[in-house]
């Protein structure tokens, strides 16, 4: 047990360290290739915070264990919407930009309400799938579209620098990364199964928490810092733009490889992840940012339903 949970850690370590390197990697080639900084922003980077939970997802349900796949990202949302919104607005209220408000959370609603209602009969067919993939590309090609319009404003052009690596040395760290990715995946999917049948919990439980729990620890700190640095409005956004992703991107193209049968994701999950979004877009609409009260009534509501995972364990 104290093994499995030690290679455990030793995942996600390797998985977020190799997200990491590839998508610095990444994003050194496309410079080189002169590829927009916003473009790269919007794509790669964006993409790269949401690797750890598409090779978890992807490695999962290729094993054979769909609930893991699925409740990494049903939990995963939970997580960013409840618990990171929430505590971090506790720690500072936080603005959201308009554009998130009237973009983005509407993408994150749709992508919730979509898959619960496909989840309703247990199965995520490769429809389905292609359908999630199709919304994601759509979704991409506003962005993107929108982005470009920014940026031919002088006034919200702000090239950001970032590190100069060679030709040689990003393709090393794309390698090195993926290398990661893959085996961190491996490690964590199998230790994570292997502690699930000897508690005899379901491996939708332990999708919900610690796989959960474990990829979206990086954004938690991220965000907290954040608000406290007044930078809430970018933090919220790449919250929500994590949420889309995790639904249309991983579920879409993990769904396509390998259509999923799923059991042990209830409907108590899938509808928690749909209040939670529904929620703060709600709470987003009242000046246009979430207030510490706000973040209170989200973290106390997280509180609740992790407690009622607990008891479904007990």
């Amino acid at each position: 047990m104290i093994l499995n949970l030690l290679l455990i850690v030793l995942g996600i370590v390797l998985v977020i360290w190799g997200a990491d390197r590839m998508t610095d990697g990444s994003v050194a080639i496309a410079q080189r290739l002169k590829i927009p900084q916003i473009v790269i922003g919007l794509t790669i980077v964006a993409m790269g915070t949401s690797m750890p939970e598409l090779c978890i997802s992807m490695v999962s349900a290729l094993k054979g264990t769909p609930d893991l796949a699925v409740g990494n990202v049903v939990g995963s949302n939970i997580f960013n919407t409840m618990l990171i919104v929430g505590v971090a607005a506790m720690v500072a209220p936080m603005t959201i930009l308009r554009s998130t408000v009237k973009k983005d959370i509407p993408w994150a609603v749709f992508g919730s309400v979509a898959l619960m209602l496909m989840c309703l009969d247990n199965d995520i067919s490769r429809i389905d799938a292609i359908i999630l993939f199709a919304a994601f590309t759509i979704f991409m090609f506003l962005t993107l579209k929108n982005a470009k319009k920014k940026q031919s404003d002088p006034s919200s052009n702000t090239e950001e620098e970032v590190k100069s690596h060679s030709i040689l040395q990003a393709t090393t760290l794309v390698i090195v990364g993926l290398a990661c990715l893959i085996f961190g995946s491996n490690i964590f999917v199998d230790a994570a199964t292997k502690v699930a049948q000897s508690l005899g919990v379901s491996e939708a439980i332990i999708g919900l928490t610690i796989v959960a729990g474990g990829t979206s620890l990086p954004e938690l700190a991220t965000s907290v810092v954040a608000a406290r640095k007044g930078q809430s409005a970018i933090a919220i956004g790449n919250v929500i733009g994590s949420n889309v992703m995790n639904i249309l991107l991983i579920i879409g193209t993990t769904g396509i490889i390998c259509p999923m049968h799923i059991s042990g994701i209830t409907p108590i999950d899938l509808g928690t992840m749909t209040i939670s979004i529904f929620l703060l877009w709600l709470f987003s609409f009242t000046r246009f940012k979430v207030e510490r009260w706000e973040g209170a009534v989200l973290t106390i509501l997280f509180g609740i339903y992790l407690s009622w995972l607990i008891y479904q364990v007990i």
